[in-house]
């Protein structure tokens, strides 16, 4: 049975014909692909086994080549030379001055316990012994001064160095005439020569015995010059300025700092001789 048939003319019938086709239910295939359970799909078949020769081929291709092998030791040397570089930087601007003042203050403290004992002075001493203490009141230094000039037994230890005849033959303090020579480092090791281009001439360098204060003034300095010129340590240094035959101090260390390529030279020259029993002398009481 059909529906009612619209009234009015042929244009009337077209717009009732589009209206009751806007209702039209949706096509049943289209309705079945909307809601369409994901269940319903067909799976994907499951990739087939690989053969041993695959299997082995496949895994070769996972290892890691020559190159990257090479890559990644090279970048554990470069990590672990930076730590070890590190570590020895440390060491040398920071624990070899820690453990230089440690025993550069035990050798003074026992030298000084030696005097207080009466202990005899005597004019030659042992490799590595102490004998004397060196005092720059204007870079307040204090070191002990031992013979010999070893990197190991002396001057690594902190300690300042003779010149003695195993090195460069150099005259002791007590000597009516000479050139007392002594080295020290400028870095690390207690460097307690770091900073002699810091005195002026007058300034007094003052040598400690078991029982006599040398007091010498800084006469002179030599920035720079070869480690082969030993004429700085002759009896009458060359080039501080003295003509004649005196008694004279001459302070060495290495220039530029941290680097050992030339010589620094201090020189001064007697100016007092005190006896301990009588006190310190004034350069020290000024400190």
């Amino acid at each position: 049975m059909t529906g009612p048939v619209p009234e009015g003319g042929r244009a009337a019938r077209r717009k009732a014909a589009k209206r009751a086709g806007r209702h039209t239910a949706p096509s049943p295939r289209r309705t079945a692909k909307r809601h369409a359970s994901p269940r319903s799909r067909t799976p994907l078949a499951p990739p087939a086994p690989m053969t041993r020769v695959e299997a082995r081929r496949a895994a070769r291709a996972q290892k890691p080549g020559v190159a990257t092998i090479a890559g990644r030791v090279g970048g554990e040397v470069l990590i672990t030379t930076g730590v070890l570089m590190l570590l020895f930087t440390s060491y040398q601007l920071w624990w070899s001055n820690v453990r230089a003042h440690s025993i550069t203050g035990s050798a003074r403290r026992e030298l000084e316990r030696d005097w207080a004992d009466g202990a005899s002075g005597r004019d030659t001493f042992e490799p590595g012994q102490g004998f004397a203490i060196l005092h720059i009141p204007k870079l307040d230094v204090v070191a002990p001064i031992a013979e010999g000039i070893s990197k190991t037994k002396v001057l690594d230890r902190g300690m300042v160095g003779h010149y003695d005849k195993a090195s460069i033959p150099t005259a002791m303090p007590g000597a009516k005439t000479g050139n007392f020579g002594i080295a020290g480092h400028r870095n690390t090791h207690g460097e307690p020569l770091r900073y002699i281009n810091h005195l002026k001439p007058g300034d007094p360098i003052v040598v400690e015995t078991h029982d006599t204060y040398y007091v010498y003034k800084m006469a002179s300095i030599l920035p720079q010059t070869t480690p082969k010129n030993i004429a700085v340590l002759d009896p009458v240094p060359a080039d501080s300025g003295f003509t004649e035959p005196g008694r004279y101090i001459t302070l060495t260390t290495c220039t530029p700092e941290f680097t050992s390529t030339y010589r620094m030279i201090v020189w001064g020259e007697m100016a007092e001789v005190r006896p301990r029993a009588e006190g310190e002398p004034a350069a020290l009481k000024e400190r």
